[in-house]
């Protein structure tokens, strides 16, 4: 797996964008405690059972995977002139 550039801010959008949407849609709400893995954990497993994103292999899930796995879906909806793309 070849890190992407930028990978680290693709993810904090892909957080974002996850986040909001499921408060949006009153799944669930965020606290402030709420570890950074947790978020990770609970975005990959909402986009999973939206069916936007293919699930990991049982024995290849790990926080470096998931958060690769958001960071390629972020990249693919983001608009081609957003400047994470370039």
């Amino acid at each position: 797996m070849k890190k992407l550039k930028n990978e680290n801010a693709l993810v904090k959008e892909a957080l974002r964008v996850v986040m909001e949407d499921a408060v949006r849609r009153k799944i669930v709400e965020f606290e402030p405690t709420d570890s950074a893995s947790d978020k990770l954990q609970y975005a990959y497993r909402l986009l999973v059972h939206d069916e936007k994103i293919i699930p990991l292999p049982n024995d290849q899930v790990s926080l470096p995977a998931i958060r690769h796995r958001l960071a390629t879906w972020i990249l693919r909806e983001l608009p081609d002139d957003h400047p994470l793309k370039k």
